[in-house]
């Protein structure tokens, strides 16, 4: 916290609170455009083959309809995959009405555009489709049996191997052998995707649902074939996104396709049942898991093979592994990554991607580890601390995760657990405890920001971010504010809109350490400069005074508070010309010099119906070490929803498929079962002090997905301990408890 002006990790309520609790905050679809049509998605109702005929006549014919555009009659479109954003992959292969060719149920293979959404819809249901469908492949065990290596990253390589495994295997005392599977799981954000494409001329305006407004104008103007300048794309809150909105999807590029053909404005948003499958998902994953460890717990080596699925159209890969490589000190270890490709849509990002499927699998299998050691499972954890990161040989940036197991453990009372399974009762119901260790990359992109100082002594600050719910406006403006020595109600801060300086994608939990930095350096570039006309102004009665800074308004000299003026004042004798400042902030050679990751400890009771097989969550405990906290309300809000969502994967997640057909049939709120209230019981959340002086400037580490990580085990750990009963296929549902 700031000795100076305690702005910085205190818990202020959300700038943008009221907008949002009195609908004034408009998102994608809720923009007044004027002239705007309604355009509606026609998927594809096979998994594979060939459009053989579409007969668009009768809906052509149709009251209202504008446009129905199909393979036959859409624009042809530049062939090149659009490049890599922002240091990140390329997106996924879009499905842009360029061919007759299927991969999946639910592709979309027409856009109707009618002047009322009720017209697009009657007028969508009236295409005639007929198929030439060919033999999908829906079965993930055969296709697991071709699965085959993806494509490496160098900061994700598909395998890694270090030490003799096999030798160190063999000589292991104690070993766990297991396989642990999950399923298939959808983001479903509480607003769908939606997209406005508006053409004036030849530039094209969006109004998407996007975590990564400048990734959205870079893929759209490949695929059209524009100039990037040429497209703005305005997203000035997102509700909700999870990493399904991180991609640039195919329903963006046909609004702006369908608005150029119909010559006005287009609305598209997607139905919940459009969700499932053209928007990616969380792919199912097969993890096999080897651990061998001493007799006094110390681990000689780890297996991690994972296959995930994948799709025809293009490739995803979950990488299991990640957490694994890092997380404990083993001399041998090995790691492998495979695709079992599937006609099914391209899976995507989901929060803590890798880590959250994967730390379910390595942190279930410590437990079996602890048991057949009959070893406490903190103990155990705590053997194999890793000091240093034993992938990359680097010391840590910072690593709190002793503390984390110290506070976690006292404030759950882990020293009163009964470590037999079934010893532990309340009532009828059986008592389990269970804990499980949490992490997440401290991850970091270049970000850019500019601050403006108005005549009236308010600020502007401004970066081409985004506000997903996390909280983004409002920790920039105490980031703006603390840097400029104004307070927060003075301060304005302003995103998502390519117009502004450009930021990544927010995902990776890496928006504050990303564009933190950069605003705070472009805050204090204008605070300085407005020192400077003070100093250099002798009509200011700080001309020539050193040490002079701002605070609450004011400049001043320090150590002598009385010497000072307002900054409205210093402006206003320079003509009222706003005083403008733009800056970068970017990572370093501090990622070769260090390892960056955030770390905690999550402990869970469960309660167990002996008879029923149901499963309440009474109480989680959760400990992290996360950097400086830049808000305490926010932050808290942040680390509670992930274990919250642990709670949904772990529980009820998942999305049923019909195997024959390759469509989800849960494809709704109903039937797709996440936590609601009555799931979900007390959280207690601590966040430990921890200093990082490599991570940026802020000492700020990312929150938003190492909430989620642990979680899933931490459950089914204690359900083993209540039950005797070990689950390695989640969600845990009463029909597998019976």
């Amino acid at each position: 916290m700031s000795a100076r002006t305690g702005i910085l990790g205190t818990g202020m309520d959300r700038s943008d609170g009221r907008l949002k609790v009195t609908g004034a905050a408009r998102f994608s679809a809720e923009h007044p455009v004027p002239r705007a049509a309604h355009a509606v998605i026609v998927q594809s109702a096979i998994a594979k083959g060939r459009i053989a005929s579409i007969d668009a006549r009768a809906a052509e014919a149709m009251r209202g309809v504008l446009l129905v555009m199909t393979h036959k009659n859409a624009p042809d479109l530049p062939a090149p995959r659009p490049p890599a954003q922002d240091g990140q992959p390329p997106g996924p292969k879009l499905s842009l009405l360029q061919d007759d060719e299927v991969f999946y149920n639910g592709q979309p293979i027409a856009v109707v555009v009618a002047d009322t959404l009720e017209h697009a819809q009657d007028a969508a249901r009236r295409v005639k489709v007929r198929y030439a469908p060919q033999k999908a492949l829906l079965d993930y065990k055969l296709a697991r049996l071709e699965g085959r290596k993806p494509a490496s990253r160098p900061e994700r390589p598909a395998d890694t191997s270090r030490g003799n495994v096999p030798g160190a295997m063999a000589r292991a005392a104690v070993k766990v052998d297991a396989l642990y599977t999950t399923p298939i799981e959808n983001h479903n954000p509480m607003e769908p995707h939606a997209t406005i494409a508006a053409w004036e001329g030849d530039t094209l305006t969006l109004y998407d649902s996007t975590q990564n407004v400048s990734g959205v104008r870079k893929t759209v103007a490949a695929r059209l074939g524009i100039a990037p300048e040429n497209v703005r794309v305005i997203c000035p809150y997102v509700g909700g996104g999870f990493g399904c909105k991180g991609n640039t999807w195919s329903h963006v590029v046909l609004a702006a396709m369908a608005a150029r053909e119909a010559g006005c404005p287009v609305k598209l948003a997607l139905e919940r049942t459009q969700m499932y499958g053209p928007v990616g998902a969380r792919p199912m994953t097969e993890q096999h898991l080897g651990l061998g460890a001493a007799a006094d717990g110390k681990l000689a080596a780890v297996t991690h093979d994972t296959i995930s699925h994948t799709s025809f159209l293009d490739d995803f890969t979950e990488p299991c592994g990640a957490a694994t490589r890092i997380l404990y000190a083993s001399d041998s270890l090995r790691t492998t990554q495979r695709l079992a490709t599937m006609n099914l849509g391209v899976p995507t990002y989901m929060r803590a991607p890798g880590e959250a499927s994967g730390s379910f699998a390595l942190e279930s299998a410590l437990d079996e580890l602890a048991y057949a050691l009959g070893m406490d499972p903190v103990r155990l954890r705590l053997r194999n601390y890793a000091e240093r990161d034993p992938e990359k040989d680097l010391p840590w940036s910072s690593k709190s995760l002793r503390e984390c197991y110290r506070v976690g453990a006292e404030r759950f009372g882990w020293a009163r657990r009964s470590p037999a399974p079934g010893s532990m009762r309340a009532g009828r119901a059986l008592v389990g405890w269970g804990m499980a260790t949490a992490t997440y990359p401290a991850n970091r992109q270049p970000a850019r920001a500019s601050a403006t100082i108005l005549a009236d002594g308010t600020a502007v600050v401004r970066s081409g971010s985004h506000e997903l719910g996390t909280g983004t406006y409002t920790v920039m403006t105490q980031i703006a504010a603390e840097a400029l020595g104004l307070p927060v109600d003075r301060v304005r801060f302003e995103l998502g809109d390519t117009a502004m300086p450009q930021a990544p994608v927010s995902g990776g939990s890496m928006t504050v350490a990303s564009v933190g930095p950069a605003v705070h350096a472009a805050a204090r570039t204008a605070r300085d400069a407005l020192v400077a006309m003070a100093v250099a102004d002798p009509a200011s009665p700080l001309h020539r005074a050193d040490d002079v800074t701002v605070e609450n308004g004011w400049l001043l000299r320090r150590g002598a508070p009385d010497t000072r003026e307002p900054v409205a004042a210093v402006i206003a004798r320079h003509g009222g010309e706003a005083v403008h400042a733009d800056s970068q902030a970017a990572p370093g050679d501090e990622r070769k010099q260090y390892s960056m990751h955030s770390f905690g400890a999550v402990f869970v009771e469960v309660h167990v119906d002996p008879d029923l097989g149901t499963i309440r969550v009474p109480r989680v405990v959760g400990a992290y070490g996360v950097g400086r906290l830049m808000n305490a309300k926010t932050g808290h809000s942040q680390l509670m929803g992930g274990i919250v969502w642990g709670l949904g994967m772990a529980l009820t997640e998942k999305t049923e498929m019909d195997w024959r057909t390759g469509r989800a049939v849960n494809a709704n709120l109903a039937d797709y079962h996440v936590p609601v209230n009555a799931d979900v019981g007390a959280i207690d959340i601590t966040v430990v002090d921890e200093h990082d002086p490599h991570i940026n400037a802020l000492g700020a580490k990312g929150i938003g997905e190492i909430g989620i990580t642990g979680v899933a085990a931490a459950v089914a750990n204690a359900v083993y301990h209540a039950t005797g009963k070990r689950f390695r296929d989640l969600p845990i549902t009463p029909d597998k408890m019976i």
